[in-house]
């Protein structure tokens, strides 16, 4: 049975999360001024004295392959070349020693990336590794011809609490090579912003007063179908219905808008989000197992009008259905900064819903399990 007034007792939160993912979530600012601080930049103008690749290939898994959907999203439309994500055991047929690859795992261990990896090495691709040090992943890039290792150090935490230790290197690196704007300025107002959102997120801020908690209330009581508007608002959508995956062991579907609009909108006048008279007096256990729709709705304030145009009408299709709906906004001017301000408060929402729910955010139990299967 969730009660709202869980999120509220300090002892039930710090008894409900013994593994300290709601710390690790607070963290976001400082991994990335630590970034700033222990990145090797010679390394870094060394590849940028390379001159710009005919595209980047981001190839990674989890909360890894993650920073690479942050570098594409943040690079946006006026990106001089294409970045790509690859998440599986291949690069696509078309690299070649024109293009380069980065190969991302905060471990340094994960296969597929490892595999990526290697294949990057034999096609005499430039290839930048970043993971841990003396790691796998490190010891490939030293075999291949072309590459650097950029170490990082996630200071135990998990990969998904390390977003922004994994992703900043590489967002640091497109700046070098002149691929998007990103200066130091810009990481550290992004840093702060996302503290200030982390204060009032916190764990002593009433529910009543903290988005994050009422948002992750809300998410525990249904099935969450998360849109985003433009590239920022898809990116973080994608990093949410992860996160909910991770930290509250709770499914959740996701897209971009303007896409949704042709498909996924059709679910509204499914059984998932039909709620009768009866609904209201119902025991609060067996409406939580219902999981009925709740859309989350994450905008970048710079949308195409038209987006805008959609978003209007379909808030209009929400309350015809009476569909609950939240609608979040990114804050502060530059792209990152943008689509941090979205992800780390629903970062702070994940926890917070697998605490409601009495779920302890930290073990991946099917994850490790499906790992001790392929040994």
């Amino acid at each position: 049975m969730i009660d709202d007034l869980d999120l509220d007792n300090l002892d039930h939160i710090a008894q409900a999360d013994p593994g300290q993912m709601l710390e690790a979530v607070a963290s976001s600012g400082a991994q990335i001024r630590r970034s700033i601080d222990v990145i090797d930049r010679e390394v870094m103008a060394q590849v940028a004295a390379e001159g710009k690749p005919r595209a980047i290939i981001v190839a990674g898994m989890g909360g890894s392959g993650v920073s690479g959907e942050v570098l594409a999203a943040v690079a946006g439309p006026s990106s001089s070349i294409p970045i790509v994500v690859e998440r599986t055991h291949h690069l696509p047929g078309w690299v070649s020693p024109i293009d380069m690859v980065i190969a991302v795992s905060c471990s340094g261990s994960t296969e597929e990336t490892l595999s990526v990896a290697d294949e990057a090495g034999r096609r005499g691709a430039r290839l930048v590794t970043v993971g841990a040090a003396g790691s796998p992943i490190e010891e490939i890039s030293s075999r291949a011809a072309s590459s650097v290792h950029l170490a990082i150090d996630a200071q135990g935490r998990m990969p998904r609490a390390s977003l922004w230790t994994i992703a900043t290197p590489l967002l640091m690196l497109a700046n070098e090579l002149g691929v998007t704007d990103i200066s130091d300025a810009d990481l550290n107002v992004t840093a702060d912003l996302m503290d200030e959102i982390s204060v009032e997120s916190g764990v002593t801020v009433p529910s009543l007063e903290n988005t994050a908690k009422t948002l992750g209330l809300s998410i525990a009581e249904s099935l969450p179908m998360l849109w985003g508007t433009g590239a920022i608002g898809r990116a973080a959508t994608g990093r949410f219905m992860a996160q909910l995956a991770e930290n509250a062991k709770l499914p959740a579907i996701y897209g971009g808008l303007p896409e949704v609009g042709h498909n996924q909108i059709v679910a509204f006048d499914g059984v998932l989000a039909k709620r009768t008279d009866a609904d209201l007096f119902r025991d609060r256990v067996e409406q939580s197992a219902d999981r009925l729709l709740h859309l989350v709705l994450m905008r970048d304030d710079a949308e195409h009008e038209a987006v805008t145009k959609r978003v209007n009408v379909i808030k209009d299709i929400v309350a015809d259905r009476g569909i609950p709906m939240t609608e979040l906004h990114a804050r502060g001017e530059h792209r990152l900064t943008r689509l941090a301000t979205l992800t780390v408060l629903t970062d702070w929402a994940s926890v917070y819903a697998a605490i409601a729910m009495g779920i302890d955010p930290t073990p991946i139990g099917p994850i490790n399990q499906l790992k001790a299967g392929l040994k």
